[in-house]
């Protein structure tokens, strides 16, 4: 099989395309035959070594992909043979990710995928929708599962919404029955985040975005999904209401974060930091069933006119779809597997 691997931490020019053996999957495990993998950021810090050790002597990297189960492992329902399945963490603790045209993963990581959801939608899954998931089920008073009317009566701020993180919020956040700000760095991702489903979007390169959430929000903020917190938290502080949550997965832009202390005490600021890798199992199951939910209710559609461009590149130029993801390419950069 085609796979791509790298094995040294470097550059994309380190990523190679290589003939390797098709796995075979062992005790609880499936092989899936990968249609489309899906890059983010974490993929290519991983390869950078920027953060995240290196394990294995060979990776073929990607956490995120989607394809069909061609095969079983010892424990396995057989039935599960031919089944249509989106992947998550395929990477995470293993060498073998989904930049391969076949994979092998826990069974538990491939989850059904219904046959109206393409393979694009399963590749755009995974971290970034498990991430927004947590985002808005860690407040003190907010649910804890998602599912259409947990969040009815609630506010939340996406920041950075034309991004694949903050387009799942505005998703999964608009399905469990939200209002939804986000704000955005000019027209086109506003577009962006409007075709994902916003219901108020905020240029906050002008104006005065703080004053302009107010008007919409009078008593604030329930729930800010933020990017970069960096640069974001004052404004977050400024709009959250009291008890409400900062839940932050990304400081995009590297700026040092400054906390007004006082006034975060002073509105009783829930401030989360979140990862995948160490929410803890039940969190995890419980994202997946809950995405799993919402897509069947077709609540997280990808594509440009739904807020989410695909930038596709086929197997041999993962390099170049690496590149694209730390340029900061605007929508979800998916590599095209299966000929």
């Amino acid at each position: 099989m085609k796979a791509i691997i790298y094995l040294d931490n470097g550059g994309p020019d380190v990523l190679r395309l290589v003939d390797r053996d098709l796995p075979v999957p062992g005790p609880g495990e499936v092989r899936v035959r990968v249609a489309v993998s899906g890059v983010n950021p974490t993929d290519w810090q991983a390869r950078s070594g920027a953060g995240h050790p290196k394990h294995f002597a060979e990776v073929t990297p990607h956490l995120d992909g989607a394809g069909t189960i061609d095969a079983v492992g010892e424990g396995v329902d057989r039935s599960r043979v031919g089944q249509r399945v989106w992947l998550l963490m395929a990477a995470a603790g293993r060498p073998t990710g989904t930049a391969a045209e076949f994979t092998v993963v826990p069974a538990e990581r491939a989850v059904p995928l219904p046959e109206e959801a393409g393979f694009d939608l399963g590749a755009a899954l995974g971290v970034p929708a498990l991430t927004a998931h947590r985002a808005l089920t860690v407040a003190d008073d907010g649910p804890r599962r998602l599912r259409p009317g947990a969040l009815a009566g609630k506010v939340v701020l996406a920041a950075g919404g034309a991004g694949a993180v903050g387009h799942a919020v505005i998703q999964l956040a608009r399905w469990a029955g939200a209002i939804v700000i986000t704000t955005v760095s000019g027209p086109h991702k506003a577009r962006l985040a409007t075709a994902a489903g916003a219901h108020h979007v905020i240029n906050y390169r002008g104006g005065d975005p703080a004053a302009e959430i107010r008007d919409i929000v009078p008593d604030g903020v329930d729930i800010v999904a933020e990017v970069a917190l960096g640069a974001n938290l004052a404004l977050d502080l400024a709009v959250l209401r009291p008890r409400g949550t900062i839940s932050t997965y990304a400081n995009d832009g590297g700026k040092p974060v400054g906390l007004d202390v006082p006034r975060a005490m002073v509105l009783n600021t829930r401030l989360q930091f979140l990862v995948l890798y160490t929410a803890g199992p039940e969190a995890r199951a419980a994202a997946v069933e809950d995405v799993a939910a919402a897509v069947r209710d077709g609540a997280l559609p990808v594509g440009e006119e739904h807020g989410l461009p695909l930038i596709r590149f086929p197997l041999d130029r993962t390099a170049d779809a690496h590149r694209a993801v730390e340029g900061g390419a605007v929508g979800k950069v998916v590599v095209d597997v299966a000929s």
